[in-house]
Order: structure tokens, then C-alpha cells, then sequence
């Protein structure tokens, strides 16, 4: 047996007993219904003179479930020539921002139309109009951590499913030819789109969040630590705050992803562990792969990583290119 052979074989077996709760499905199917209801009001603004001139560059925004306006980017690779493009969105890290247009540009040049957009209340511009009545520590992945319906993941992911709206509605796109992708908790939300919309048809994530949340929990990986603090602080709540953040693990929605995944994790990262991660990865029933970086932290396998996804993607797809 190798050395990575050795090393992993415990983590490919790696099955913790689900916490999803009987209504997990109505509750998703509840939740989405409430965010389809609300009108994308989708704009986009293309930015003049952009240095790359054969990319067209648009600022875009969309409303969320909330009715928040939700910031980003639209690029288009107009230098292919083509009508439509299969579209790649992005999903980004913990306290981050849609970015900027240069860092996609991997994507435009393989022939990808690339939207990219904020989490709310994060690094970028977008805010919040959502109701919440309680439940904060340090950071926002404790904000409204008693109730399921507040919590602050319900509407981030319901944002990125509007993204992938967004995307769909765009006349360089084509719809069938959806792809997300992101890291740490953008690798969560790229998770939670393959379970809960059945648009995408690949799914690329790296080092990613959210998944066996009571062991993130219970070890104060992350930003996860805010909601250990939280229950520092209202331990009588122990019970009622677990309940309601097994509907956002990640591992208790992987049963339902169907499109292709490639993955990645990095054993000595300890912001997002990579057991953690098998939680949901081992559940995922469809085509897998999974990349294993054993002396990286979470910065992953960075653009080693990358150079795996590009690769993969003309792999799998290559009548798009």
C-alpha cells in the first residue's frame, strides 16, 4: 500500500451518521418556491475600455430572496465567436468579494462566460434586508442561528441559485451548460448548488466548508468558531441551534447530487478539515473525483488545483471546446 494510499483510506470511509431532520426536503422545496417567487429584476452595465478588449466585461446585480441587490461580474469570451457559451459560476471564499474581472480570465480563455457574484454582507458590496430576531457571535456564520428560516446560509445559498438564474437568463449563455466552482465556503455553496438545483451539470470544489457542521462545531474550525461561541454564551440553546443548522450541512444534501464533481482537500488544513469534507464526499452517489493535497494547508492545491480543473473540464466536455 502507498503512502497516500495509507494516509486516506480511513477518510474514504468516512460515514458520520446524518443529522437531517424529517423535514429537511419541505423545507428546501419551501425555501426555493420563496425565492422563485421573487422577480430577478437583473441588470447588467457593460464596463467601457476595458483593458482586454476582446472580453466583454458587465457589472451586474439581481435581486435575492430578500429582495437584496446581489453584486457582480459577467464576463463574455466575445474573441470565440460564438452565439453561446457554457457559463462557469463562481462562488467565492469566507469574507471575500466578487473579485475582479482579471482573476476569471483562466475561465474566459478555455470559452467559458464567467459570473461571479458576493456573498451578502461580506468583502464586497452587497448588504442585507433580511429579517433576523437573534442569534449572532463574531461572525456571520452564526447570524440567526435559532431559527432555520433567518439563519444567514438560507439566504446566501438561495442568492447563489439566483446567480445561477442570472446566468441562464443571459442571452450569451446556454443554459445547459452550466458549470459552479469555488473554495473554503465558496466549495460549500458549490456543493449546496449540485444538491439543490438541478441546472448545473459540473461541480468543482476546493478545501470546502459546511459539511459535518457539528464537528466544525464542536472543533471551532473556521468561521464556524463563531457559533461555538454563540453557544458559549447560551449553551441552553445547544440542542435547538444544532437542529437548525443540519438543514445548511452540506453532507446531509450530497445524497441528491447528481451532476459531476471534482473536489479537492488539503491534509493539513485546519480551517476546513478535509475528514469534514468526506462527510459529504462519500455520500455524492454520481461521477467523482477528488484531488488530495497531504502537506497543504487551506490555500489547497492554488493553482495546481486550477490547472486540474481546466484539464478536466475539456476531459469531460469536450464538444464545448
Amino acid at each position: 500500500m502507498g503512502y497516500m494510499e495509507e494516509i486516506t483510506k480511513e477518510l474514504f470511509n468516512y460515514r458520520p451518521e446524518l443529522t437531517r431532520q424529517e423535514d429537511f426536503d419541505a423545507f428546501w422545496e419551501e425555501t426555493i418556491a420563496e425565492a422563485k417567487a421573487v422577480l430577478l429584476h437583473a441588470e447588467r452595465r457593460k464596463v467601457d475600455n476595458y483593458p482586454i478588449g476582446p472580453v466583454s466585461v458587465y457589472e451586474i446585480q439581481f435581486h435575492g430572496m430578500d429582495d437584496t441587490p446581489v453584486y457582480g461580474w459577467y464576463l463574455v469570451p466575445d474573441f470565440m465567436g460564438k452565439e453561446r457559451y457554457p457559463c462557469l459560476v463562481h462562488y467565492h471564499g469566507f469574507n471575500g468579494s466578487r473579485g475582479e474581472p482579471s482573476e476569471f480570465m483562466h475561465w474566459v480563455m478555455l470559452g467559458f462566460a464567467v459570473v461571479s457574484i458576493d456573498c451578502r454582507e461580506q468583502g464586497g458590496r452587497t448588504g442585507s434586508r433580511a429579517p433576523s430576531s437573534g442569534g449572532y457571535s463574531m461572525n456571520l456564520a452564526s447570524k440567526g442561528v435559532r431559527s432555520k428560516h433567518e439563519y444567514y446560509y438560507r439566504y446566501q445559498y438561495m442568492d447563489c441559485m439566483k446567480a445561477i438564474d442570472f446566468a441562464c437568463a443571459q442571452p450569451e449563455v446556454d443554459p445547459s451548460r452550466i458549470v459552479v466552482e469555488g473554495g473554503s465556503q465558496g466549495g460549500a455553496l458549490t456543493m449546496a448548488m449540485a444538491a439543490l438545483d438541478e441546472r448545473p451539470v459540473a461541480a468543482l470544489a476546493d478545501v470546502p466548508s459546511n459539511s459535518n457542521l457539528v464537528r466544525r462545531i464542536d472543533g471551532q474550525h473556521g468561521s464556524f468558531a463563531a457559533v461555538a461561541d454563540y453557544l458559549r454564551r447560551h449553551p441552553e440553546e445547544l440542542d435547538l441551534v444544532l437542529n437548525e443548522l443540519s438543514y445548511f450541512d452540506t453532507m446531509n444534501m450530497a445524497e441528491r447530487i447528481t451532476c459531476k464533481v471534482l473536489a479537492s482537500v488539503a491534509l493539513k488544513d485546519e480551517t476546513c478539515p478535509a475528514e469534514m469534507y468526506f462527510a459529504t464526499y462519500n455520500r455524492i452517489p454520481g461521477e467523482k473525483e477528488i484531488n488530495i493535497y497531504p502537506f497543504n494547508g487551506h490555500e489547497g492545491g492554488g493553482a495546481k488545483q486550477t490547472e486540474v480543473k481546466l484539464a478536466k473540464l475539456r476531459q469531460w466536455f469536450p464538444e464545448w471546446f
